[in-house]
């Protein structure tokens, strides 16, 4: 066979394969979704994640199946001690999978592999290098953390607060996974996966001009609303704007509304319409 048929055969191969490999798993998530959705788990969300109760019933049921994939796909650990139970596993993916309800062709996070959950603030230690090529070790408590290559950390104390208190603009779990969303574009930079040139434009407008705003805020020491974390970088910015668009939609969409209807369709959804909570 003369080499140029060969790799042409060769590309077609490996063309078929992902192919084939794609059906697969779009049919083996299509199964999983079908499955119905175990009533002990319906329960876990409306008693700790008040927010499920006040999505709109085809939201309710497309997060069940969203949530049954992504506890399919996804490794949930305790760690610390921390013994792994339904509650934990399925009140961190119903947060998580929220953010996934109205993306079209939700990839339910696919560089994501582990989720690590500890009982409380964790203390990671960090190797970073200090002048003259010092390494030196440091310690910072966080709530949570995203890594690029597929690891989720988090502190079940905090999740639970964030998932138990729906309006107060503090969610870890959104937080964590809104950066998620923005590294499956490869480095952190508070840009997710838009879909056309136009999009991008006004994103990095609208998103730019009120990260400024808030860093020049915080800097003169004025109060405001969107939390201060968010001034600290872009991706900080995207992962705290993420949280109050779900958990205070109202007064983000009056205080900044142009700010609000980006994140809207970015992520399809208008939780400003929903119910007040009950």
């Amino acid at each position: 066979m003369r080499p140029w048929l060969l790799l042409i055969f060769v590309a077609v191969l490996l063309v078929g394969g992902i192919l084939w490999a794609r059906t697969r798993k779009r049919a083996r998530r299509q199964e999983v979704r079908e499955q119905p959705f175990p009533a002990a788990w319906h329960e876990i969300l409306l008693r700790t994640f008040p927010l499920y109760a006040r999505l709109p019933g085809p939201d309710q049921d497309r997060l069940h199946g969203l949530v049954q994939v992504f506890l399919a796909e996804k490794n949930v650990e305790g760690c610390g001690g921390l013994e792994l139970t339904d509650e934990i596993r399925v009140t961190i993916a119903a947060q998580a999978c929220v953010l996934l309800l109205r993306l079209d062709d939700a990839n339910y996070f696919a560089d994501l592999r582990s989720i690590l959950v500890y009982p409380s603030t964790v203390v990671p230690v960090y190797a970073r290098t200090h002048g003259h090529g010092a390494l030196v070790e440091e310690a910072e408590p966080v709530l949570g953390q995203s890594w690029e290559h597929g690891t989720v950390i988090l502190a079940w104390d905090s999740v639970k607060r964030g998932s138990a208190i729906p309006d107060d603009g503090r969610n870890v779990t959104f937080h964590e996974f809104a950066h998620q969303l923005d590294q499956e574009t490869g480095e952190a930079d508070g840009t997710p996966y838009l879909y056309s040139p136009s999009a991008l434009r006004e994103w990095s407008a609208v998103m730019g001009e009120h990260y400024i705003a808030l860093r020049s805020a915080v800097q003169g020491g004025r109060k405001t609303f969107l939390d201060d974390y968010g001034a600290t970088n872009p991706a900080e910015f995207f992962a705290v704007a993420t949280e109050f668009f779900f958990e205070k939609p109202l007064q983000l969409q009056r205080k900044h509304p142009d700010l609000y209807r980006e994140l809207a369709e970015y992520y399809g959804q208008d939780p400003a319409s929903w119910p007040a909570k009950s």
